[in-house]
């Protein structure tokens, strides 16, 4: 295996600072909100429990998206190392025969 899914998953991640690190915060506490309202009921109060839930939602969405992006940046990169690794098979085959 080449060294290229490691520098696939490195621009992953980079991606996702860039691009999905605050719609995943956003979502995330959106699920949080969610989830406390559906334990404590709505209108949720401000309560150490209620904004326990909702960050514990923020922190799970960044990690499930970056882990997303993460494993995607690394599954191109493998892709980018095959495709450029078969003409130089082939040829370094050819050139043996």
């Amino acid at each position: 295996m080449s060294i290229l899914f490691i520098v696939g998953a490195a621009v992953g991640l980079a991606l996702f600072l860039a691009i999905a690190l605050l719609p995943a915060l956003l979502y995330g506490g959106y699920a949080g909100v969610m989830l406390a309202g559906g334990i404590f009921g709505t209108p949720v109060a401000p309560t150490f429990a209620v904004q326990a839930l909702i960050i514990f939602g923020m922190v799970m969405g960044v990690t499930g998206v970056g882990a997303l992006f993460a494993v995607g940046g690394a599954v191109a990169g493998a892709a980018v190392g095959v495709l450029a690794e078969t003409p130089a098979k082939k040829a370094a085959v050819a050139t043996k025969a």
